[in-house]
């Protein structure tokens, strides 16, 4: 046998696009066949491989090989009559035998897990029918006490997703676990005495343990301790690798690509205290059922970072130079965000010209329920802390200003409702009126349609108050205050004056009564009945006299 052997038209761990396989004594290498593919070629040394698996897949049938330190790698795309050619040429090269590994084809979805060396198999009936290599496991979570969750390693290099660029992938699959299984306990002990914990929990510290989700991983490039985040809310301990970063919780670990990570904004809270930092990620953070597209993290305005980074100066020189510092010594926003920057290769979004009332970048809101503030940025609008919203300036259709309500604290504030081009509206209210003239200004620079129901509802209300009209309504709506725009017109006794003290009111009173009796007595008892009554009232209605003015100008006084 020659001591190269080549194979055309081989898929390397499921890509999209075909490549060229060859075997020497020195080890393997893959390199793609389309020029226009900008993935690097593979290479295998000898030294690291350990044994190959044959089994039908995808794309025909694949071989699996087996590593010391680089997990599983998957080659699809062989014949069936490329077995006897290829179990050969690993006898020659690597002085392993070529398994043949049969896949169970019941389509059960139960059976039994197996933790090999790198990889997890779910078996049916003494076959496999999956496997899950540890290196594809991006997190776990336990969800219940019967269930865990994986959430695999999503493919981001688009030169490989074919024409279309998109293409399906599984993020994740969930394992039901019922039961309970002994502890791992010392052989000396009795084992009568073993304690059981629930299976679901050991499955799932099995495979953070694999999978290195909760475990140091390699060295660290940069660790921040006890960092806040308000979304999801906690602080965690930040762990930087060259190709990803670990959150640290105590209740949960997360292990995010620095593909995933699409955006960064570092903005300056309006309260003139803290500082936040926002990522956006692609495909977002699973917490159980709740996913996390925005990771907001809080800093204190005051607070410093004292950090070196965990690298060689070569490997820094070579790798890093040009995108961090060797050292900080500064604000812990800054610091983080730096760093953040440079191993993720995004941009800092940071404030531009806007200014609120308070010079300020953002203004207070309330989004529903949920108060925060809303930034006016170059190129799109960003409210926090949560619900984390982003709307870029590209995915607007109009910005509408109304006033809701009649109270009288809607004079102060007005509702603010972005509008996009996919009919999705959000409403954020109660933004202090002040600030109506910053933002118009902002919309009318960045060319966005304004819908202003303010001008609208002043100029109905001015044409109100000047309007000369004899309509009843109009009429009547001041009375309304008064408490009695059912009554006759006598009870808004216009032309009477408390203060005055030549008020005639009693005497006026006096005559017409005494008129009205004379009128209506019957005989002389009833006269002198009347009399008495008539005397009565008068001194009620001096007395009232003489004191309702003193009343009333010790309340003017």
């Amino acid at each position: 046998m020659s001591d190269m052997t080549q194979f055309e038209n081989i898929y390397f761990n499921q890509s999209s696009r075909p490549g060229r396989l060859r075997f020497a004594n020195s080890g393997l290498g893959w390199k793609a066949s389309s020029k226009n593919v900008t993935q690097p070629p593979f290479l295998l040394p000898q030294s690291e491989f350990v044994s190959a698996h044959w089994s039908r897949a995808a794309k025909g049938y694949e071989c699996r090989v087996l590593t010391k330190d680089r997990g599983v790698i998957q080659f699809d795309g062989f014949d069936l009559d490329d077995f006897d050619r290829l179990k050969n040429t690993i006898k020659h090269h690597f002085d392993t035998v070529l398994e043949t590994r049969p896949h169970s084809i019941k389509g059960w979805n139960w059976g039994k897990t197996e933790f090999e060396r790198s990889e997890l198999v779910f078996n049916v009936s003494n076959r496999p029918a999956f496997e899950v290599p540890y290196a594809q496991v991006n997190n776990s979570n336990l969800v219940g006490k019967s269930e865990v969750a994986i959430e695999l390693s999503v493919d981001h290099d688009v030169a490989i997703r074919g024409p279309a660029g998109v293409r399906d992938e599984l993020v994740e699959m969930r394992f039901y676990v019922p039961g309970t299984v002994p502890k791992n306990e010392d052989d000396d002990e009795d084992q009568s005495d073993v304690e059981e914990q629930n299976a679901a929990s050991a499955f799932y510290e099995t495979i953070k343990e694999r999978a290195d989700i909760g475990q140091v991983a390699g060295e660290t490039i940069v660790s921040f301790s006890d960092i806040m985040f308000l979304t999801p809310r906690g602080r965690y301990d930040i762990d930087m690798y060259p190709s990803y970063m670990r959150l640290r919780g105590k209740t949960y670990d997360y292990k995010i690509q620095y593909t995933s990570i699409q955006k960064l904004f570092l903005l300056p809270k309006p309260d003139e205290l803290h500082n936040v930092l926002v990522i956006q990620l692609d495909p977002p953070l699973r917490q159980g059922q709740t996913r996390y597209t925005f990771l907001v993290i809080q800093f204190l305005k005051e607070e410093e970072i004292e950090v070196e980074l965990n690298l060689e100066d070569d490997e820094f020189e070579e790798k890093y130079a040009d995108k961090l510092k060797k050292k900080y010594d500064q604000a812990a926003h800054e610091v983080v965000g730096q760093v953040f920057r440079g191993l993720s290769g995004r941009k800092i979004t940071v404030p531009g010209q806007f200014q609120s009332a308070h010079g300020q970048a953002g203004v207070k809101c309330s989004l529903k329920a949920s108060e925060g503030y809303l930034y006016f940025l170059e190129k799109s609008f960003l409210f926090i802390p949560k619900p984390t919203v982003y709307m870029a300036h590209s995915d607007v259709s109009s910005v509408t200003l109304s006033r809701v309500g009649g109270s009288v604290s809607s004079s102060r504030t007005f509702d603010l409702t972005v509008t996009l081009v996919t009919g999705v509206s959000h409403q954020y209210s109660s933004i202090n009126r002040e600030e109506q003239s910053g933002i118009e200004s902002y919309l009318k620079s960045k060319n966005i349609k304004i819908k202003n129901d303010l001008v609208d509802d002043q100029t109905f209300l001015a044409a109100a108050l000047g309007s000369e009209s004899d309509d009843s309504d109009v009429e009547v709506a001041p009375r309304g205050d008064r408490g009695s725009a059912s009554e006759d017109e006598e009870s808004v006794d216009e032309d009477f004056q408390a203060d005055s003290e030549d008020s005639d009111i009693a005497e006026e009173f006096d005559e017409n009564h005494a008129s009205s009796g004379d009128d209506e007595s019957a005989s002389g008892e009833e006269d002198e009945d009347d009399d008495v009554i008539d005397g009565d009232d008068d001194d009620d209605d001096d007395e009232s006299e003489d004191e309702k003015p003193v009343k009333k100008k010790a309340r003017n006084d």
